[in-house]
């Protein structure tokens, strides 16, 4: 039992929330998708959509497991790192070996029961997150480009898995498009670079000033005051991106055309502030997923965000 939970706390289980990106794509096509007539059709759609959530999140842990192997002697000279069970010793080196190799073939088999296309976009996750764990953690403004990156992935992962679904109405089967507004990618891409950049801000302020940066190289190569300036830029193109989301009612994009999805706007406005004070006045920003589930307000503001979001969608349908 114990090693058991061991062998799941390095999957790390407090990381999921950062899969919940696979869902985005099916909360943003609600409207097409759902509907009361073939239900059976929308229940395959949420099926497909959670399998890439379930997917998601073996190739992530894939990855923790690789990324533990790879730092094992750094992680054993680091003062909260050496408590984790590979460089621990709770699990040897030979059965993270095993578990990682059945992650990552389990991962891709999945992805390619979906599709050739959904393969390929968990294969370039891993094929990125091993370059990033090898070489390009260690390369400034590359190393936060890759987390954003792995992000975006998984917004991809998740409209691949739904896209073309087939739907029955008034006994016609139709196939429906599914792929998400080309914002929605960019504000994606945008936000996680934001946390990204926040993370490497609250790791450089919470350096013990007698230490050196040999647990985490690229630090060396940041400042607090050139991370607050990409953070302004970054923070602001992401809520103008979401903005210019809400206006867009252009073919490839599902938003109603009455633009009534910018009431959604304060919510997202909100969550950037809220983040960026966190990350000023407590200094919070080193785990953001810790942030998403014990912040109430943060919380509160994201269940509304949903509820505001799903109803203008669907009211825009009818």
């Amino acid at each position: 039992m114990k090693k058991l939970k061991q062998i799941i706390v390095t999957s790390r289980p407090q990381q999921i929330t950062k899969n919940f990106l696979v869902l985005i794509p099916l909360f943003f096509t609600i409207n097409i998708w759902f509907n009361q007539e073939d239900i059976s059709g929308v229940i395959s759609i949420i099926l497909k959509s959670l399998l890439a959530f379930g997917i998601a999140i073996l190739i992530t842990s894939a990855v923790y497991y690789l990324n533990d192997l790879l730092d094992i002697n750094q992680d054993k000279n680091h003062p909260s790192k050496k408590n984790r069970p590979i460089a621990k010793g709770d699990i040897s080196v030979k059965l993270a070996i095993i578990i990682t190799i059945i992650l990552i073939t389990s991962s891709l088999t999945l992805s390619y029961t979906i599709s050739y296309q959904m393969f390929l976009a968990t294969f370039t996750y891993l094929i990125i997150n091993v370059f990033y764990s090898l070489y390009l953690k260690n390369i400034v403004i590359i190393d936060i480009l890759c987390i954003s990156a792995s992000f975006v992935i998984r917004a991809i992962m998740g409209s691949i898995a739904i896209d073309y679904s087939i739907i029955t109405i008034d006994e016609n089967q139709i196939e429906l498009d599914l792929t998400i507004s080309p914002w929605l990618y960019v504000v994606t891409g945008l936000g996680s670079l934001m946390l990204a950049i926040g993370k490497r801000r609250s790791e450089i302020k919470n350096l013990n000033p007698s230490s050196n940066y040999n647990q985490r190289i690229v630090l060396s190569k940041y400042s607090v005051p050139f991370l607050d300036s990409i953070l302004n830029i970054v923070s602001s193109a992401t809520l103008i991106c979401y903005t210019l989301y809400t206006f867009n009612s252009e073919s490839n994009s599902n938003v109603p055309e009455n633009n009534s999805m910018m009431i959604t706007i304060p919510f997202v406005a909100f969550g950037i502030i809220r983040y960026t004070y966190l990350l000023y006045h407590d200094n919070k920003g080193e785990t953001p997923e810790k942030i998403l589930l014990s912040d109430f307000p943060i919380i509160i503001n994201i269940i509304l965000w949903v509820i505001a979001g799903s109803t203008i969608l669907m009211l825009g349908k009818i």
